[in-house]
Order: C-alpha cells, then sequence, then structure tokens
C-alpha cells in the first residue's frame, strides 16, 4: 500500500474524473489520500471530499503565496473535524519576491508572522504540520526551531535537497519526496536521498503539480506515486515493497491514521 501524503483533490482539474483518478490510483495500491491546505477557499470542498470518501483525509492551512487571506479563526472551523490530521502547508517561500528590497523584507516578515501562527495553531490542537520550504531554508528552520516544532513534528513537503535541513528529523520531522526525484535536473535530490533516515520519509505527488517522467507536463495524479517509489527503490537499492511499506507506516505513524 501506499499513501499519497500530498495531493490537491480539491483542484478543479480532478472535477471531471474524479472517481476514475481515485480508481486508477488503487490499481497501483495508492490507498490513501491528504489534501493539503493552501487555498483557504477551498478547505470547505476538501473537508466534503474527506466526508465522502473514506480513504481521503485533509489539512487546513495556509499557503505562503495566500497569506492575505490567513485567518485562524476561519481554520479553527474544521480543524477539529476527525478526518483533519494536519496543520499546512504552511511555511515560507521566497521564490516570487521580486519587489524593492524593503517590500520584500515586509513580504518575508508577513509570511513568518503567518507561519509562526499556524504552527501555534498546530501546537493548540496538537496536529503534526504540513511545510513548504522554497528559497528560504535558513529562515524557516531559525523560524521552527524558535517555536519548537517537535512539539508536533510534521513533514518538509516536496523536500527541497537542502542538508542544513535534514536535522530536522531530530525535531519529528519527515521528509516527502515527489516526482521531482524522476526529473534529470535533479541531482542534488538524488545525492541526498540516501542520507534521508528511512523511518523519516514520505511519499506525495503534489498534484496536480510535479508530475513524475515520463508523464512530465501533464496533469499529475495519485496513480503516479507508483513511479515516485520505483525511482527510490531503484536509488537506495532496496525492493518496490520495502518502500511503499516503510513510507506508509511513516505516514501512519505522523499523521494517525489507521
Amino acid at each position: 500500500m501506499i499513501i499519497d501524503t500530498h495531493i490537491h483533490l480539491d483542484d478543479e482539474r480532478y472535477d471531471k474524473d474524479f472517481d476514475e483518478v481515485l480508481q486508477r490510483a488503487k490499481q497501483k495500491g495508492v490507498m490513501k489520500f491528504i489534501i493539503p491546505g493552501a487555498d483557504p477557499d477551498d478547505i470547505q470542498k476538501a473537508m466534503e471530499l474527506a466526508e465522502k470518501y473514506d480513504d481521503i483525509y485533509f489539512a487546513v492551512g495556509v499557503h505562503p503565496y495566500h497569506i492575505n487571506q490567513f485567518d485562524a479563526e476561519y481554520l479553527k472551523k474544521f480543524i477539529e473535524h476527525k478526518k483533519c490530521v494536519a496543520v499546512g502547508e504552511c511555511g515560507l517561500d521566497y521564490f516570487r519576491l521580486d519587489g524593492t528590497p524593503e517590500e520584500n523584507e515586509a513580504q518575508k516578515q508577513k509570511q513568518k508572522e503567518v507561519f509562526i501562527a499556524q504552527i501555534e495553531l498546530a501546537k493548540e490542537y496538537k496536529k503534526p504540520l504540513i511545510v513548504h520550504i522554497r528559497d528560504a531554508s535558513r529562515d524557516s528552520k531559525e523560524v521552527m526551531m524558535q517555536q519548537g516544532v517537535r512539539e508536533v513534528g510534521g513533514v518538509l513537503h516536496c523536500f527541497n535537497a537542502d542538508e542544513e535541513l535534514l536535522s530536522l528529523a531530530d525535531e519529528g520531522f519527515y521528509f516527502a519526496i515527489g516526482g521531482v526525484i524522476t526529473f534529470k535536473n535533479a541531482k542534488k535530490l538524488v545525492n541526498v536521498l540516501a542520507k534521508i533516515p528511512k523511518d523519516k520519509l514520505l511519499i506525495e505527488t503534489d498534484g496536480p503539480y510535479l508530475t513524475p517522467v515520463p508523464y512530465r507536463g501533464k496533469r499529475n495524479e495519485p496513480a503516479y506515486n507508483s513511479l515516485i517509489v520505483e525511482k527510490i527503490s531503484e536509488l537506495l537499492e532496496i525492493s518496490f515493497d520495502e518502500v511503499s511499506a516503510t513510507t506508509t507506516k511513516n505516514a501512519k505513524e505522523l499523521f494517525h491514521i489507521s
């Protein structure tokens, strides 16, 4: 069995063939799915999908690109739902900063404030974090250490292969690997993969984004988790079944999924 720990099934690109997407996934051994929170406007839909389908879970959170929509009280309306397993995706993303130095600094500060608020929410409700980091490793780690994230743990979604972040394993953090591991330009991630403790490894697609080879450029979907597991199996020189079993066990432990 494989668990897709990060799949945006609430995205409209799945609306027309939703049941077929799940069927194709299950044919490839992908049996459970976690929808992360990203845009607050989509959380209601994610919750409804989790209520309709036994094998779908969801998280509440606000992606760094949507920080102006952050409202802790709104997230609290969903966080105690029995199918809500985490807070996030939250974190820091400096990739799109293109203003003046002063504007960029203000944006970074705002992202940090919203990130901290979501960490506090996770601690209050005892939920693990789903953390998004892009071009912001040092600041992200600093915030996380200062806020005492060991209390809840979590996952570094779409792990960016920064070895500086590997020490977060000691803080109860897992590292999610997706379709990027199949890309030709993923040499850094390929090289760091073996340094990730196996008991801290997770699988994700981040669909509909980051589709693995050989389907790159098309809509990603959870059936493609099998391609990610296959590539990890090849790189670590362990069996497909061992990767599946280990990452499934890890996901169940982190997100308290039975």
